[in-house]
Parts: C-alpha cells; sequence; structure tokens
C-alpha cells in the first residue's frame, strides 16, 4: 500500500486511517474487537475527538498497551482557553496516554490565531511545548476557514471533507495544503454512505500523495474491506473509473453530506439522513428505509417549526427547510 507523509509532521502512515467516530454507536467490547483488529491488521492512524461521546474512552482501553506503536490524532470544540484545557486534561485520561500526536480544532466558526483574543492558539501553543500536543491540526467544513488556516502557516495539518464527488475549489485546497507543506486529512471519504464503492474511493484518493484518508468503521465486515486494501490496493480501472463518473453524474449538486452541524433539531427531526433520504434509499437496499422507524422519523419534517437553526449553521450554505420537505415528498412516492 502506498504511505503518506504528513506535511510537515514527519508522520507517515499507510493511506488507511481508522475514523473513530462510529464506534461511539457499539458496544465496549464490540469497539475493542474492532480496534484491536485494525491495529494488529497495519492501520497506525487513527482519529476521534472530545465531541464522540465514549470513542476516546473506547481507544484507551482497546490500544493504551499499544501505544507507541500508532499515531493518535483527537479534536477540541472549545473556543475558549479554558474551555480547550479542560477538553486536553479529559482526552488525555481517557485516552490513556501522555500525549497525542496531533490536537486539532474541531470546526471553529473562525481560524484561530495568536492575539484573536480567543486565547486559543496560545493554549495550543503551550500544550505543545508542554509535549501534550505533538503536532497543531484544524479541522473544517468551511472553506474560507480552511483556505485560511493552512495560509496562516500555523497549522501542521487540515482535516476537511474530500472524495471524488469534491468540487474544483476542493481540489484547489489539496493542492494548495501540498504547496505549502500542511498534512490533509481526507475526512468524508465515502461522503457519508452516499458513496458504495469503497475501492472506486480509494483508488481515486490513492491519485493524491499528500493526503490521508480515514474511513469510519462501525462494523467488521467493513474493516475486512479496507483491511485488505493494505496488501492490495484498489488501482483505478475503467469500471471504477465509470462508477465514479456515474456517481459524479448523479449526485454533484445541492446535497446534505450529513456532517450534522444542524443539529439539534428542536423538532427532533434526524437532519443528516432526513436530507438525503432521496438519495439513500436509491443507493442501498430500500426495505431498511421504509420501517415503521423510519416513517416515523421522516414524519417528523411536517413538524418543523421553521426556526431556520439548521440552514444558519449548514457549512455548506444548503436551504435545509426546503430540502427536507423535498426528501419527504419524494419518501412518500416510495410508501405508495
Amino acid at each position: 500500500m502506498p504511505k503518506v507523509t504528513l506535511g510537515s509532521t514527519g508522520i507517515t502512515v499507510d493511506k488507511n486511517g481508522f475514523g473513530a467516530l462510529p464506534i461511539q454507536r457499539i458496544s465496549k467490547e464490540e469497539a475493542a474487537n474492532l480496534l484491536q483488529k485494525a491495529y494488529r491488521g497495519g492501520m497506525t492512524f487513527f482519529d476521534t475527538a472530545r465531541s464522540y461521546t465514549d470513542s476516546e474512552e473506547k481507544i484507551g482501553l482497546a490500544l493504551s498497551e499499544e501505544r507507541d506503536g500508532f499515531y493518535l490524532a483527537t479534536k477540541t470544540p472549545a473556543l475558549t482557553a479554558e474551555g480547550f484545557w479542560n477538553d486536553l486534561d479529559t482526552s488525555l485520561r481517557l485516552l490513556r496516554t501522555d500525549h497525542v500526536d496531533i490536537l486539532q480544532f474541531h470546526n471553529p466558526p473562525f481560524c484561530p490565531k495568536p492575539g484573536d483574543g480567543s486565547g486559543l492558539y496560545e493554549a495550543m501553543r503551550k500544550a505543545k511545548e508542554l509535549g501534550k500536543v505533538r503536532h497543531i491540526g484544524i479541522t473544517n467544513h468551511r472553506l474560507n476557514v480552511a483556505r485560511e488556516a493552512v495560509e496562516s502557516g500555523l497549522y501542521e495539518t487540515l482535516q476537511f471533507p474530500f472524495s471524488y464527488l469534491a468540487s474544483e475549489r476542493e481540489l484547489e485546497l489539496v493542492r494548495l495544503c501540498k504547496e505549502k507543506n500542511v498534512g490533509f486529512i481526507a475526512m468524508k471519504a465515502l461522503s457519508g454512505g452516499l458513496i458504495t464503492s469503497s475501492a472506486a474511493a480509494y483508488a481515486f484518493l490513492a491519485r493524491f500523495d499528500n493526503v490521508l484518508p480515514i474511513w469510519g468503521v462501525q462494523r467488521e465486515s467493513e474493516l475486512d474491506e479496507f483491511l485488505s486494501y493494505i496488501g492490495n490496493p484498489p488501482a483505478m480501472t475503467g469500471e471504477l473509473s465509470a462508477i465514479i463518473e456515474k456517481d459524479r453524474g448523479e449526485l454533484l449538486g445541492e446535497f446534505c453530506r450529513g456532517c450534522g452541524y444542524c443539529l439539534p433539531c428542536p423538532a427532533k427531526i434526524d437532519i443528516p439522513t432526513s436530507a438525503r433520504m432521496s438519495l439513500m434509499i436509491r443507493r442501498s437496499p430500500s426495505a431498511q428505509w421504509l420501517t415503521d422507524e423510519w416513517q416515523e422519523k421522516m414524519s417528523r419534517i411536517d413538524a418543523c417549526i421553521g426556526c431556520n437553526h439548521c440552514a444558519q449553521h449548514c457549512p455548506y450554505g444548503l436551504d435545509t427547510p426546503n430540502l427536507l420537505r423535498r426528501n419527504y415528498e419524494d419518501y412518500k412516492t416510495f410508501l405508495k
């Protein structure tokens, strides 16, 4: 498998990172089995976050005895220095380690910089001086914030959504990271489940020698698929290229990426799934989306109170309430 070095960090790993957001949905025993199997199978980069409920705790329980054998990245959503230190101390305790290899500001609405009044970057720099943080990173879903971070020279890594559904602006961001020697960590390489061919996704990302994809893993079958690529990485073929072109034709444009920054919803609508139901129901077995449970969840769209919280917090500028209504009307055609 090709390897990737994350910019100036010196971190060199296979192009096959473990995204630990989904393990918050499974038991500690199931998570331990997945994490240990991933490590034994050759994965050496694990990405989590303070915001992923018990994900950090599960990593600490499963892998603390192997700490010297892998790289660990986590994130803080803090917007104050006090919150930063509280998050870092909690993360280190739960991860059962004295340092993280990369600590990332988690999707901040601005680019933290020295002297901006928040104290965030100063706290991050101090944590690095103390050895609690090896490298400074940032994640975002906003192109303007991401570009500012890369151009600032303050960040060693950027984590940003990147898949074969990327626009030219996102491709330009990848090129900018390479130019500035900033490591690029690709989240949502499967676009939140809309991309159903991991081989096509991998083959596309393999074209970028500065990009490390992290795959969200929840099931052993998913892990087995990604582990199989370590010894036999997918190469771009005519068949995979055709899949990519077909998906780009169907999916490019206004669609929900499933990032979840629209939540919580006062009407308890599952926005990240409901707002892209038209795509999900056509790209996977429809029966799983037509259960009584999902019919009830989709019906909550009728209870939307029009607060516009979702649209105001969408990093992609979507008219989310309208998108929800369109998806529900389409969904009802399947019920008929």
